[in-house]
């Protein structure tokens, strides 16, 4: 079993740090990005802002991009087709990170599997060989080594799994704030603010 969970230790290692690199907020939701396209929706400039967000590679231009074709439509339509593009915005967020959570459970169990293993092992070897009991307690000490090993991979691949859910959610919820705030720039609601408190 120690195979396997190397296999899953490599594995884990490669997307928490893909994930670490890929879900920052600069990726996700870029504060110079955002300003731009707020400036080309003040300005009226709708074609422009259409490109940027085919050119960029950011989640949140799936938001935008849909609340930006669609703005001739109602508000509550705009904002069901901005959820829908938030929806697959949401899966590139949050991609691989189930894996994570899955290695985090069957690391231990893979370890344990390994455990009951050698000691099936172990104690066949008695019946046929008659094994004393000091190569005994040696045949269980490595049977344990591998429900060692498990738990030493669960435990760090599952905080870190916790540590993504957490950034990913942050990261979600911050990208529905800037595309509400988006849909008030469309809709000219921050604009008619402006006009009552003038």
């Amino acid at each position: 079993m120690m195979w396997p969970l190397l296999v899953c230790s490599i594995i884990a290692v490669a997307i928490f740090l893909e994930r670490l690199y890929s879900l920052r907020q600069d990726n996700i939701i870029p504060s110079d990005l955002v300003q731009e396209m707020e400036r080309l929706i003040r300005m009226g400039r709708l074609g422009d802002l259409e490109e940027l967000c085919k050119r960029s590679t950011s989640p949140i231009c799936l938001v935008v991009l849909a609340a930006a074709r669609n703005v001739s439509m109602p508000r509550a339509i705009i904002k069901d087709y901005m959820e829908e593009a938030g929806t697959r915005a949401a899966y590139t967020i949050e991609r691989y990170i189930d894996v994570l959570g899955t290695i985090a459970t069957i690391s231990p169990l893979l370890g344990l599997l390994g455990t009951v293993s050698g000691m099936i092992k172990s104690f066949n070897a008695i019946g046929i060989q008659g094994m004393h009991s000091q190569m005994l307690a040696s045949g269980i000490s490595e049977a344990l080594i591998t429900t060692a090993a498990g738990l030493s991979i669960g435990i760090p691949v599952y905080i870190a799994y916790r540590f993504l859910i957490a950034r990913s959610d942050y990261l979600l919820s911050e990208m529905e704030k800037t595309s509400s705030r988006i849909l008030e720039y469309l809709k000219g609601g921050s604009r008619e603010v402006q006009k009552a408190e003038g």
